[in-house]
């Protein structure tokens, strides 16, 4: 059964639906928690079995112009009394959006809702034997209030799935070739990737489960008044330790996120989208998403997902990006977060006014 399915809903359910959330106890109006730089709040500390269904959340920072902010502040997540985390992502990265910003978006897992895309909301169901923790760590310069309901239904038997949600967190400054030693054919067409080798790396993790998407966030380093698209990079998705080419190898960046040609208009749809389109000359930041609800990438040992940066890899821009997956315990440990100077995304290297930006080029 698909949970929260419309053909589903009249079936019958069993367990007891509950909540966890940040309201004042004292019956006042301060529903929410404070929380210091450095410090962690609780948002669920459950035991027994049961399913989170639902995780809205909703933050304020006492400096209200702090920078980067939902980069600094991380959510992590421990099923079934584990010590390392299932979930380790910056809290806006986790709920789909990444350059640590907020934006208006709808996808059917994760959306960003008014005001301006700072009501966060994840819909991916999160099972649990023995218990669940979420915790939320303000990594931040200062103080911030959190608002937050965690969603849950309280069960009296295990679930009948052994799978546990995951998600995984990764940035790189790729390293690409010199643009100066080839002609821009070349630096955006040319050479042959025959192995995989180099591709910025999306997830990789071992045991038996499915795959069921992301988001990418890519910053386009690069200036010049040639074509400078960005993409042109074929995923490559490596199962249980295949050789290349893989069963899954694309066709080129826009591809994979069901979109094409060169896209940047914004565009929303429940399992892929682009939620920041870019500039000119597809400078500045995109973000696109794909979640393979309808079709998840199954794996019976391993599973390594990939991407060129740039056809063959030649292109040296700023990635970043959020994988989620379920699969079964113990995981293979994950790198945990960088700390929170290496992860702060770079200044924008070109203005976004158009007017500026088309002076630039010469148009």
């Amino acid at each position: 059964m698909i949970l929260g399915a419309l053909n589903n809903i009249h079936l019958e359910r069993s367990g007891r639906r509950k909540r966890s959330s940040s309201y004042d106890e004292t019956g006042g109006n301060r529903d929410y928690k404070r929380i210091e730089p450095g410090a962690k709040c609780l948002l669920l500390d459950v035991e027994g079995p049961g399913i989170i269904t639902h995780i809205w959340c909703t933050l304020a920072s006492y400096k209200p112009d702090e920078k980067y902010l939902y980069r600094r502040i991380v959510i992590r997540m421990f099923w079934d009394g584990e010590d390392e985390p299932s979930v380790e992502v910056p809290i806006g990265d986790f709920f789909g959006m990444g350059h640590g910003i907020v934006k208006n978006f709808v996808s059917a897992p994760l959306q960003m809702s008014p005001a301006e895309g700072k009501a966060l909301n994840c819909f991916f169901p999160m099972p649990f034997a023995r218990g669940a923790r979420i915790e939320v760590e303000n990594q931040s310069e200062n103080r911030i209030n959190l608002y937050y309901y965690v969603d849950y239904e309280e069960h009296d038997a295990p679930p009948e799935t052994r799978l546990r949600f995951h998600a995984f967190w990764n940035r790189e400054i790729t390293d690409g070739i010199d643009d100066s030693t080839v002609s821009n054919a070349i630096y955006q067409f040319g050479g042959k990737n025959t192995t995989g080798e180099g591709n910025y790396v999306i997830l990789e993790a071992e045991g038996k489960g499915h795959y069921v998407g992301c988001n990418v966030n890519i910053h386009n380093l690069r200036f010049t008044r040639e074509s400078n698209w960005y993409g042109e990079g074929d995923d490559m998705i490596f199962i249980d330790g295949e050789p290349w080419p893989p069963s899954l190898h694309g066709t080129g960046t826009e591809d994979y996120f069901n979109t094409a040609w060169c896209p940047q208009e914004e565009y929303n749809a429940p399992y892929h989208g682009i939620i920041l389109g870019g500039g000119p000359n597809w400078s500045g930041k995109v973000t696109f998403y794909r979640y393979h609800i309808q079709d998840p990438v199954m794996f019976e040992k391993s599973i390594k997902v990939t991407i060129e940066h740039g056809h063959n890899n030649h292109r040296s821009d700023d990635w970043s990006s959020t994988a989620y997956w379920y699969q079964t315990e113990p995981h293979k440990p994950m790198r945990r977060l960088p700390a929170v100077e290496e992860r702060l995304p770079l200044d924008d290297i070109l203005p976004f006014n158009r007017e500026d930006l088309l002076k630039c080029f010469d148009y």
